[in-house]
């Protein structure tokens, strides 16, 4: 994959929409319609602030199914993808937490959105869902089966887990990319709004083989001078948010002020 497959734009930003917890989740406390307008205020204050792409996710949906989501988490997020779509005209992508690869291709089809998220593609995961495998040879063929070009964007060394046994992250790459077809690499720190180090984006970006390495959490104004240096694009996250906590809203003013700082970087 290319970027321009996806974007218009160089070293593009994915501002993250974190959907509160959807009906039928223990921590769940909004209607749908309360959601689908918390969901929407993000996105302006994102789209508006000049995030070049948007990602849902249902990261309120605590704690999340290790693998399957029931089927009415995949209709709220298919609703809220319709929506989207319908206003904001910028790629959207989605994550179905933990795992769910085959219901956020069928969301990202049904929206037609441009790329979805799998955190564990490949091999396998400790992680407080217990062990996760991947599933690479399904979604793969779960997406021909759809006759879509959704693009599958994989983590590596994914954030909230640990291995099974030590492995070099360059061979991690080099497999998600070259025998897993994941069409871009997401590198993290450690869990969420932790940055991700700057030696394993050099990695990546050596073993990936020409396909885009996004750098996936801890970014903020000071540090993303030195990571889009490196990164083919960023996602962000916490960053955005009122008092860079997680669950907040988006604040308008941090999105303005960090696209700012990358329209300057893209330019030297």
């Amino acid at each position: 994959m290319q970027l321009p497959d996806v974007f218009n734009i160089r070293k593009p930003v994915i501002g993250m929409l974190h959907v509160p917890a959807l009906p039928g989740s223990p921590q769940n406390k909004l209607d749908f319609n309360a959601i689908i307008d918390w969901v929407l205020r993000d996105a302006e204050a994102l789209a508006g602030g000049g995030a070049d792409g948007l990602m849902i996710e249902n990261f309120g949906d605590v704690p999340f199914y290790p693998r399957r989501v029931p089927p009415h988490t995949v209709a709220f997020m298919t609703a809220l993808g319709r929506e989207l779509r319908r206003r904001f005209d910028v790629p959207l992508g989605v994550n179905v937490l933990r795992n769910d690869s085959a219901s956020a291709l069928a969301i990202a089809a049904a929206v037609n959105a441009a790329f979805i998220r799998v955190n564990i593609h490949t091999g396998a995961r400790l992680t407080d869902q217990g062990l996760i495998q991947g599933t690479a040879h399904q979604t793969l063929r779960y997406r021909k089966l759809l006759g879509c070009d959704v693009k599958i964007f994989a983590d590596v060394d994914v954030k909230h887990s640990a291995p099974l046994a030590s492995r070099e992250l360059r061979d991690e790459v080099e497999e998600v990319v070259s025998r897993c077809c994941a069409d871009a690499i997401i590198v993290t720190g450690s869990a969420s709004g932790r940055q991700t180090a700057l030696e394993d984006l050099r990695t990546a970006k050596g073993a990936a083989g020409g396909a885009p390495v996004f750098a996936g959490s801890g970014l903020d104004l000071m540090n993303v001078a030195a990571v889009l240096e490196v990164a083919d694009g960023l996602i962000v996250g916490t960053a955005f948010k009122q008092a860079d906590v997680i669950t907040n809203p988006v604040a308008s003013e941090r999105v303005h002020a960090f696209m700012e700082a990358v329209r300057n970087l893209r330019h030297q």
